[in-house]
């Protein structure tokens, strides 16, 4: 069972997502701050390096903006240049570009933008010059995959790109149309606002966090919504008459005053404990999570737990523990970019093998793309998780 929990302050909204009673996804919105990733600003590059194939470009934010020249040349190969130009020969100094933020400012480092613009709608994201169209993996039937792809191509125009979320799976087309002209509109503002001002210009906003959840998580896997504000709960409620009426019924307002809605799902102890450095398993071992600017390690021990007569068993159960804890702490903690994971060694190839196989099968359930890339010679297991 799934179920979406949020709780409703003055300065904060938090939400949750729980599946199977447990705690597998958390976000937050303070009033006085706004994420920046999705956004998409009027910049002037003030910057180029061609040493690094990069430029610096002024959006308006206290750091300026890192733009690589991958995130400058076409998104296709075939109409990328045979070798790889200099950026100085793409950008100069003081010229204005539209640029879309990829990734967060992060301490020293400004935020990474884009010339690959995507903008996500219910069913379909958008990427006007893409000129492709591609169908999420994760939705199951071939058959329903060929009917949307079809469908999609049937529907873009010049060079346009289009991607099929997970949750259109059996949408209609008329469904899938009407997004796109929505998405269509929107960009068609995003370009006028950009002609009509002067760099540095922030242009467009992605959804704050109760539209970002009708979007991009609540479907018909979603039993519930708890919503503990009157306010918040008649608007999550109205948003959802016009993208998904089928999933109107499904959300509910909890008005108990006498108990905060997170302490009746035990959310705040869960996440205190989760957010810890280091981490217990059920049988005794732990995790020790170190995230770096480069990426993120993840330590497994067996800790207190010291298993029955046999050591490789004793070390292949706390791993598999290890798994399952691990592919719920790269959603909840949105751990992202390269991940490495210092399983504890076995000596069983058959084990090793087991413990890759199922960590490949418990990051399906994520929405951020996830990839095992396997072990490395001196035996740790690499993953990567895209940046969102």
């Amino acid at each position: 069972m799934k179920k979406i929990v949020v709780q409703c302050r003055s300065d904060i909204q938090q939400a949750v997502v729980i599946e199977n009673q447990r705690l597998v996804e958390y976000d937050a919105q303070h009033s006085d701050h706004k994420q920046r990733v999705g956004s998409i600003y009027l910049g002037r590059v003030v910057n180029v390096l061609p040493g690094m194939q990069a430029a610096f470009v002024d959006i308006g934010l206290e750091k300026n903006a890192f733009l690589y020249i991958d995130d400058l040349l076409p998104v296709h190969m075939e109409k990328q240049p045979r070798s790889k130009p200099s950026i100085a020969d793409i950008v100069k100094r003081g010229q204005v570009l539209m640029v879309q933020v990829v990734k967060e400012p992060e301490g020293t480092k400004g935020a990474r933008v884009t010339t690959h613009f995507s903008i996500p709608g219910r069913w379909l994201v958008y990427m006007p010059e893409a000129d492709y169209t591609a169908v999420s993996r994760k939705i199951e039937s071939d058959a329903d995959k060929h009917r949307l792809k079809e469908i999609a191509e049937g529907l873009r125009s010049d060079e346009e790109g289009l991607i099929i979320r997970t949750v259109a799976a059996g949408q209609s087309q008329q469904a899938i149309e009407r997004d796109l002209g929505e998405l269509r509109e929107l960009w068609r503002t995003v370009k006028e606002k950009a002609e009509a001002g002067d760099a540095p210009l922030h242009i467009y906003q992605d959804l704050d966090l109760l539209p970002r959840l009708m979007r991009d998580v609540i479907d018909d896997d979603v039993q519930e919504v708890w919503i503990d504000n009157d306010q918040v709960y008649k608007e999550m409620k109205d948003l959802l008459v016009r993208q998904s009426p089928s999933l109107v019924e499904r959300v509910k307002l909890y008005s108990n005053s006498e108990q905060a809605i997170f302490d009746v799902y035990g959310v705040h102890d869960e996440l205190n404990r989760l957010f810890r450095r280091k981490i217990w398993l059920p049988s005794g071992g732990y995790l020790v999570v170190d995230p770096t600017e480069a990426l993120t390690v993840i330590d497994v021990n067996t800790g207190r737990f010291t298993g029955s007569t046999h050591l490789e068993e004793t070390v292949f159960h706390t791993n598999m523990e290890a798994v399952t804890e691990i592919a719920r702490l790269l959603r909840l903690r949105n751990i992202r970019g390269m991940i490495i994971v210092d399983f504890i060694d076995m000596s069983e190839e058959k084990n090793s093998q087991a413990i890759l196989d199922a960590i490949t099968q418990a990051v399906l359930s994520d929405r951020s793309k996830t990839i095992i890339v396997g072990w490395t010679k001196l035996g740790l297991l690499e993953i990567t998780r895209k940046r969102k």
